[in-house]
C-alpha cells in the first residue's frame, strides 16, 4: 500500500506538471539514467543508503561498478563532444546500480533476502525521487501563487530584530570564501542526512532488518508535508522580494545558477542594506518561475532532525549535526533565502513530525498525542500570527518578539522533556529508541533475549 500510493502521488504529481508544460519527478528521474544528473552526490548518497542491506564484499562490487559507469560515461561524452553544461558530469553510475539492484532483487531473490533488498532499493530511491518531487513541488507553487505574502513576513520580523538583514551584511562581508563555504553546506544538507543514517543504519546488514524509525523516514516527511504549507502561505524569501534574486551572489558564486537577468523586482531594492519600514502589509504580485518555499523553512527542518537523530551517535556525529544545524541556519538568513519568522515556524514543524511518527510507532499513547498537538498547535499559532498580526507585532516588538522565541521553546523542551521520559537511560552506540518500561528483570535468559531484540 505505501509503494502504491507513493506511485500514485507520483504520477499525480507528474500530471500537474504536465499540465504546465514541464516534465514532472518521473520524467526527470527517468532522463538521469542517460544524461547528466542535477546532483550526483545526491545519487550516490541514495546507492550509500541502499548499500546498507548489503554485504562488504557486494558493497564494493556496487560501488566499483557505478565508478566504472560514470566513467565510461564520461569517455562516451568526451568523444563525442558532448559536454555537461547542466548538472554534474558523474552519478549515472549510481543510478544503474540502483536500478540493478533492484532487477537482481526481483530475479534472483526470494523470502526475506528479496523484501530486504527491495526495502534498501526503495530507500535509496525514495531519498533520490524525494529531490524531483520537491522540484515539481517548488513549481507547482510559483505557478498557481501569484501574489506573495513577504510583506506579512518582513513586517512581523521586525519583533525578532530582522535577523537576515543583519545576517546578509555579515554573509556579503565575508566574500566569496564565506558564501561559498556555506553554500556547499546548504546544497548538500541531503548527504549530511545519508551520513547520520548510514550510522542508524549501520547493522541492517547483519540483523536483516531496518530499524522501526530512523532519520530517512523524517527527512522524507518532512519534505512530503512541508511543500503543502507552501501553497497556504506563498513567501518568496528577502533577497527576491527585497533585493535582485540571485543576481546579489552571482558575483561570488563558484556555481552561478543563471545569467544575472539585470534588474530587481518590483519592491524597492533594500536587501540586505535597509531594513523596510513597518507600514500595512499587503499581498504583493511576483512572476511566475520563483518558488515560494520560504514558510516554513524546510531547510531548518531537516537541519533541525540531523541534529535531533545525530544526538544518538558518537561524539564526532554530535559535533558535526550541530555544525550543519548551525550552518545552514545561518546560510538561511545570510543568503536571504529566509526571515527569521520562517526559521521558528521550521523548527516547530520538524520537532512536530519527529514526535509524530515517535508516537505512531509507540501506538498513539497519552504522552506522544500531547506532544503532537502542542507542536500543531504552536505552529499554527505562528502562522496565524504572521498572517493577521504582523503589523501589531513589529509596532510591539518587546513582546511579541520574546512571545515567538518562548513559544517555540516551549514546544523543544516539551519534545526534550517526553522524549527522555519515553527512553530515560542514555542508549549505547547499537541501541534504538525504546520504552524501557517493559524490560523483564525477573531471570538472565529473558533479560538477554529483551536485548538483543532492542
Amino acid at each position: 500500500m505505501a509503494a502504491a500510493t507513493a506511485f500514485a502521488f507520483l504520477v499525480a504529481l507528474e500530471v500537474a506538471a504536465r499540465h504546465y508544460g514541464l516534465p514532472g519527478p518521473l520524467t526527470n528521474q527517468a532522463r538521469e539514467v542517460i544524461c547528466a544528473p542535477k546532483s550526483g552526490f545526491l545519487l550516490y548518497a541514495g546507492l550509500a543508503l541502499t548499500m546498507v542491506v548489503l554485504t562488504w564484499r557486494q558493497r564494493c562490487v556496487a560501488l566499483g561498478a557505478a565508478i566504472g559507469i560514470d566513467l565510461a560515461f564520461a569517455a562516451v561524452r568526451w568523444a563525442t563532444g558532448a559536454g555537461v553544461t547542466h548538472g554534474q558530469p558523474f552519478g549515472n553510475g549510481a543510478l544503474w546500480v540502483l536500478l540493478g539492484c533492484g532487477v537482481v532483487a526481483v530475479t534472483r531473490r526470494t523470502g526475506p533476502e528479496r523484501v530486504l533488498l527491495l526495502k534498501g532499493v526503495g530507500l535509496g530511491l525514495l531519498l533520490v525521487t524525494g529531490r524531483k518531487t520537491g522540484d515539481t513541488w517548488l513549481l507547482i507553487t510559483s505557478k498557481t501563487r501569484p501574489a506573495v505574502l513577504d510583506q506579512y513576513v518582513a513586517t512581523a520580523d521586525h519583533a525578532l530584530g530582522n535577523p537576515s538583514w543583519l545576517a546578509g551584511r555579515i554573509v556579503t562581508a565575508t566574500g566569496p570564501v564565506g558564501f561559498n563555504l556555506l553554500d556547499v553546506v546548504y546544497g548538500q544538507l541531503a548527504v549530511a542526512a545519508v551520513a547520520v543514517a548510514l550510522y542508524q543504519l549501520r547493522d541492517v546488514a547483519a540483523d536483516r532488518r531496518f530499524p522501526r524509525h530512523h532519520l530517512v523516514r523524517t527527512f522524507l516527511v518532512i519534505g512530503l508535508l512541508g511543500p503543502a504549507v507552501y501553497m497556504i502561505f506563498p513567501v518568496v524569501g528577502p533577497v527576491f522580494a527585497y533585493g535582485t534574486g540571485a543576481d546579489h551572489w552571482a558575483s561570488v558564486s563558484l556555481w552561478p545558477e543563471r545569467p544575472p537577468h539585470g534588474g530587481h523586482w518590483p519592491v524597492p531594492d533594500l536587501w540586505p542594506r535597509t531594513v523596510p519600514r513597518i507600514t500595512a502589509p499587503h499581498p504583493v504580485s511576483y512572476d511566475g518561475f520563483t518558488p515560494r518555499n520560504c514558510m516554513p523553512s524546510l531547510h531548518t527542518a531537516w537541519a533541525t532532525a540531523i541534529f535531533v537523530h545525530s544526538r544518538r551517535g558518537p561524539r564526532a556525529l554530535r559535533w558535526a549535526g550541530t555544525f550543519w544545524l548551525v550552518a545552514t541556519v545561518t546560510a538561511t538568513l545570510g543568503f536571504g533565502y529566509h526571515y527569521g519568522a520562517d526559521l521558528l515556524a521550521g523548527a516547530v514543524f520538524a520537532l512536530t513530525v519527529e514526535a509524530a511518527l515517535r508516537t505512531f510507532d509507540r501506538g498513539w499513547d497519552r504522552s506522544g498525542v500531547r506532544l503532537v498537538a502542542h507542536g500543531t498547535a504552536v505552529f499554527a499559532a505562528l502562522l496565524v500570527s504572521y498572517r493577521w498580526l504582523p503589523l501589531e507585532m513589529a509596532t510591539h516588538r518587546w513582546v511579541a518578539g520574546p512571545l515567538l522565541v518562548l513559544a517555540t521553546a516551549s514546544v523543544v523542551y516539551d519534545y526534550v522533556r517526553t522524549v527522555n521520559h519515553w527512553d530515560p537511560r542514555p542508549e549505547g552506540a547499537r541501541r534504538t529508541a525504546r520504552p524501557a518500561t517493559t524490560a523483564p528483570q525477573t531471570n538472565d535468559g529473558a533479560s538477554r533475549q529483551f536485548q538483543r531484540s532492542v
